[in-house]
């Protein structure tokens, strides 16, 4: 703590003062930790630099938005050329039609598209379609879930250990200010649990318009067959299956989760690496339930408008649209051979330091994606998550921090293709006396994690 305190005095000043307009200094929960977080000043490929002049080697990448690593020549280009020609127009761009089509030949079950300004309304639009293609209310989703921050999925995100020791799935508010109604209108799932998902589902399959899930949850991959039960079982009860895949869209393979496990959903939700660094949604699926936003009759001057409305300013903007076709294009198998090699590398030196420091913990991800657990057993589903010691995963991500490497907060990482073997090397040699310097804390808090 006292070597971050001393390394970023610049830091610590602004979010006293941003403490003064923002709450918690930021607009965003997600970048917060104690005792306050590193402010940035810029950033390039693979490296980061905060007010204070420290640079660190980035495993966040902007939550997986930067898949190709930091102002990529190529997406900076299509940037600056949109600007020229303007920002936002109050019309549709030929753009419009290239970025979907990219989307479409990467994605089949994306027949048809629709863009939105976050991964949070592209979840929201697509729970809207299918209660309006069911004619159902309830909606499905996986405890431990993220899906943005609307109403409909913020129930059973973060729960307790406490609230949740002893319960089968309740369903519970992620946030104050949450209607009961929208909480009583959610089924909680548990993750890689057939079974226990097939009971639920047929008990409530009357009333469900929708399963969500992220097919890779928190970075813990699916277990063998696991998304394979649920589409039959979505198919069978007529509810629609929707793939969250904001964060492993075009990442783990080059037509998603989906074409990696060989299932296609009814709507795949997407954002992050098709805008390229720049804010972007979209809602991909069957051209049946996307018609619902389609204009019912189009002849002048009697044209009817759609039974699913779907506005905004922002949609399809023109620099994220711009920014996201360069990115699909530079994402060709070799820049995608480099990021996955780089995610194995980090995965498989973390099983290895942890070994050679007799360390019981886990690590989880797959291709680009990794993450540490102070756990004993195997991570499976958000449950088994909760038994890491999150202290110590503080303690080391903090340790890190002032080695000058960055992996995000409260959240898995990854790599991009702008990770090089050098810095996975020099990651692993700091994890490495991160680790000695944490093994007497370890001992404290979990001496069952180290091997006798």
């Amino acid at each position: 703590m006292n070597a971050y305190l001393k390394r970023t005095p610049a830091s610590r000043r602004i979010w006293e003062e941003a403490r003064k307009n923002l709450p918690a200094g930021s607009s965003r929960t997600s970048v917060f930790y104690p005792p306050y977080p590193s402010y940035a000043s810029g950033a390039l490929g693979d490296r980061i630099t905060d007010v204070d002049g420290n640079e660190r080697i980035d495993y966040c990448f902007n939550f997986t938005s930067l898949i190709l690593g930091h102002r990529h020549p190529a997406v900076m280009k299509a940037v600056t050329d949109q600007l020229e020609r303007g920002a936002a127009f109050g019309a549709p761009t030929e753009l419009e039609l290239s970025h979907a089509d990219k989307i479409r030949k990467r994605m089949p079950s994306a027949e048809n598209v629709r863009f939105t300004v976050t991964g949070t309304e592209a979840c929201m639009l697509a729970i809207r379609l299918a209660r309006a293609y069911t004619d159902r209310t309830k909606i499905a989703k996986f405890e431990g879930g993220y899906h943005g921050s609307s109403d409909a999925t913020s129930v059973s995100v973060h729960p307790d250990l406490n609230e949740i020791a002893g319960q089968d799935f309740a369903p519970l508010p992620e946030t104050a200010g949450l209607s009961p109604e929208v909480v009583a209108n959610t089924v909680v799932l548990p993750f890689n649990d057939s079974d226990a998902v097939y009971s639920i589902i047929r008990r409530n399959r009357e009333k469900l318009a929708c399963i969500i899930v992220e097919p890779v949850m928190r970075g813990i991959p699916p277990a063998p067959g696991f998304l394979q039960s649920i589409r039959e079982l979505a198919s069978d009860s007529h509810i629609v299956l929707i793939f969250d895949e904001v964060i492993t869209g075009f990442r783990i393979s080059p037509g998603g989760a989906q074409e990696k496990y060989h299932v296609r959903p009814d709507l795949t939700t997407m954002g992050k690496v098709i805008g390229g660094g720049f804010p972007i949604g979209a809602v991909g699926g069957s051209e049946d339930i996307m018609s619902l936003t389609a204009f019912e009759n189009i002849e002048f001057p009697s044209c009817k408008g759609p039974k699913v409305p779907h506005a905004g300013t922002f949609n399809a903007h023109p620099i994220s649209l711009a920014a996201g076709i360069a990115t699909l294009k530079e994402l060709n198998d070799a820049n995608r051979d480099r990021l996955d090699k780089a995610g194995q590398s980090m995965r498989v030196g973390l099983k290895k330091a942890l070994s050679e420091k007799r360390i019981n913990a886990q690590v989880t991800g797959v291709g680009s994606l990794f993450d540490l657990h102070f756990a004993e057993h195997e991570i499976t589903d958000y449950r088994t998550s909760l038994t890491a010691d999150h202290v110590l995963k503080r303690c080391l991500d903090l340790d890190l921090l002032n080695r000058g490497v960055f992996l995000p907060p409260i959240h898995f990482s990854c790599t991009s293709a702008a990770t090089t073997e050098d810095d996975i090397n020099r990651t692993l040699e700091n994890v490495s006396a991160t680790l000695n310097l944490l093994l007497p804390l370890i001992k404290e808090r979990r001496p069952r994690l180290l091997s006798r």
